[in-house]
């Protein structure tokens, strides 16, 4: 009888929202005294987007509600609340959820903010450009974002949303390539957000609307009337916008949404190549009370995992992982027995594990690994020798050159000399390639589910803590045919790009000529030399 009584009262609620969303678009309200006369027609529900149109001066694209599929912005807020606030202050906004769903819109995100941006540094992790990019261009709607490109003629695209623009501005601009945004500011006091944003009528007063939509650019010239189409659903701000300027609004329904595809990152406006955070799952409520979960148990697990990788010889120890969670899988064009020949082994950089994972499979123990950058935590727990590269090219060359002529005496080198998490290989630096020895190319492929283990803005010693902290983290190897001394004449760029090309058509990769300092200036504002850095 519960259960019937409970359908019973849930169709009801949902008919009374449906009529008073239908009441709600057929009676938009009246401008205030003294705005611009509206031009606007009713919204349209229909499950087509608009078809391009010549006459479409400007598009005005609402982000939540239209440009993304996703209809809720709680994993934007979690993401912002773990990398910027910690575990707790990612708790606390996950616990809030059930309250949030009582709350409107506007308000719910109010709340959001406040939790998730209260007390943090305004100069500190740079959230908006390193972290949020990925987690919100995954979630951009392939229809909606064309739909809006072609109606405006690639003229001007606008884009309003209720979320930050601290959050939503970097990815907006750089990577979709749109014009204008129009979102509230966060507060800030004494380098402090304070988790309040700025109201309707602040950003209103803050931005010209009038040369934010291009109306300025009209005035006094040909004549024709600017025409702008709105695409998105209803908020605040975004209905003042639509009702002063817009011809027509197109509101998607539910129906037309399910069968929307992500939009591919070729027809992003750069690639997505660098981004930065620990979590590596889209935070949605259910996914993050999953990892709040894991954690009691995950946390202990690495810390025997990380025990057995120091303490035991690796041909216990990768059986054991194995049974732990821990995969490995390796692909060899030749007989690994070549590669035992091979004493310079040259592979893309995923995650400070690479030198293991190659010294393991290649059975090779006298294997020692050349880094840039690492800390000293890691380099003295490390079970194979380490030693440090000072950028110095005369100097570094002496020391690989030192110990490769040991016997024995295996060296793992990555010449991108950072770690790139995307498919793209960074620019190979060419000093291996002097070395005079035979060269045997690794290509390195690695998955992750929870916790990214690789980091530029955060503490490198977590780095290896975090990668096997994941429920079952994989890496794939692909040792490639091994590059005789003979062939590499006389080394240099040529190559190190040969290998590099090498590595990324086993991995299906894209080259790149991006460097270390590249990925730096863009994840943490600095060229990547300082000694907290890390690789």
């Amino acid at each position: 009888m519960s259960k019937i009584f409970t359908k019973s009262l849930l169709l009801h609620f949902n008919k009374i929202v449906r009529r008073l969303k239908s009441f709600v678009h057929a009676h938009p309200l009246p401008p205030s005294s003294g705005e611009r006369a509206p031009h606007v027609r009713r919204p349209s529900t229909t499950d087509e987007l608009p078809a391009p149109d010549t006459t479409t001066d400007v598009t005005v694209c609402k982000v939540e509600g239209g440009l993304l599929m996703s209809p809720s912005t709680f994993p934007y807020f979690m993401l912002a609340a773990l990398e910027a606030g910690g575990l707790v202050r990612g708790l606390l906004l996950l616990l809030l959820y059930p309250v949030l769903l009582l709350l409107s819109h506007d308000r719910a995100i109010k709340v959001m903010v406040m939790v998730s941006f209260a007390g943090v540094r305004k100069d500190g992790f740079r959230l908006g450009s390193a972290v949020m990019p990925k987690l919100f261009l995954e979630d951009v709607s392939a229809e909606v974002f064309e739909a809006a490109v072609a109606l405006a003629g690639r003229r001007r695209v606008v884009c309003v949303s209720a979320m930050p623009r601290e959050m939503v501005e970097p990815f907006l601009k750089e990577y979709l390539g749109v014009d204008a945004v129009v979102a509230p500011e966060l507060r800030a006091f004494r380098g402090y957000y304070l988790g309040l944003t700025e109201a309707d009528g602040e950003v209103m007063q803050r931005l010209d609307m009038e040369e934010v939509i291009g109306v300025k650019e009209r005035s006094g010239g040909d004549g024709h009337e600017l025409v702008v189409v709105g695409i998105g659903g209803l908020g605040s701000s975004f209905h003042q916008l639509f009702q002063n300027y817009c011809k027509q609004v197109y509101v998607a329904t539910e129906s037309a949404r399910r069968p929307w595809r992500r939009l591919h990152p070729r027809r992003y406006a750069k690639p997505l190549i660098f981004h930065d955070g620990r979590i590596a799952f889209r935070p949605t409520p259910s996914a993050t009370l999953a990892m709040f979960m894991w954690l009691p148990l995950g946390a202990p697990l690495a810390v025997l995992r990380i025990a057995i990788f120091l303490l035991l010889p690796f041909s216990l120890s990768v059986q054991i992982l194995g049974a732990l969670g821990i995969h490995c899988r390796y692909i060899a064009t030749s007989s690994l027995s070549a590669a035992a020949a091979v004493n310079l082994f040259v592979c893309n950089h995923r995650s400070l594990l690479d030198p293991l994972y190659v010294s393991a499979v290649s059975g090779r123990a006298d294997i020692a690994a050349a880094t840039y950058s690492i800390s000293r935590l890691s380099e003295i727990l490390a079970p194979i020798r380490t030693f440090r590269l000072t950028r110095d090219r005369a100097a570094d060359r002496a020391a690989m050159q030192a110990h490769l002529s040991r016997r024995p005496g295996g060296l793992v080198v990555c010449p991108e000399g950072t770690t790139c998490r995307e498919p793209f290989l960074l620019r190979f630096s060419p000093l291996f390639t002097e070395l005079g020895t035979d060269v045997q190319p690794v290509a390195l492929h690695s998955e992750v589910g929870m916790f990214h283990g690789t980091t530029a803005g955060g503490w490198k010693l977590l780095d290896p803590f975090y990668l096997v902290m994941n429920p079952a983290p994989a890496y794939v190897l692909h040792f490639l045919d091994p590059i005789a001394e003979a062939e590499r004449g006389g080394g240099g760029p040529e190559v190190a790009n040969e290998v590099q090309r090498r590595i990324a058509e086993a991995l299906g990769y894209t080259c790149t000529a991006l460097t270390r300092r590249d990925k730096y200036l863009v994840l943490a504002g600095n060229d990547g030399v300082v000694a907290v850095a890390g690789a």
